[in-house]
């Protein structure tokens, strides 16, 4: 089991939280929550993976996503083999559902 850290700078707060996805053979589960008070406008991501060797992966998938995402968040991966095309797709479904909670 690898455990990998990453920080992305970030353009504005967020204030809701989210969770998509399943930890299960090739998936993985996605928890979002607003950056901690007090903390610079940072995204904050700790990725747990049964999978080692792959955290350059890991941290090309998540360098394309923060070139679009702007959010200081944190948030925490807990992956059980998924690809990185679905990792990907979590990732938006979280931005997307803690979105639509800002609607709310």
């Amino acid at each position: 089991m690898e455990h990998l850290t990453f920080d992305y700078p970030a353009q504005r707060a967020v204030t809701t939280r989210a969770h998509v996805g399943v930890v299960g053979s090739g998936d993985l589960e996605v928890l979002l929550s607003p950056a901690e008070n007090g903390a610079a406008l940072t995204a904050h991501v700790v990725v747990r993976t049964s999978v080692d060797g792959y955290s350059h992966i890991w941290k090309s998938v998540l360098d394309r996503f923060f070139t679009r995402y702007d959010g200081a968040v944190q948030i925490e991966i807990n992956d059980f083999g998924a690809t990185p095309g679905v990792v990907a797709l979590r990732l938006a479904e979280a931005i997307e559902a803690a979105e639509q909670g800002d609607d709310a």
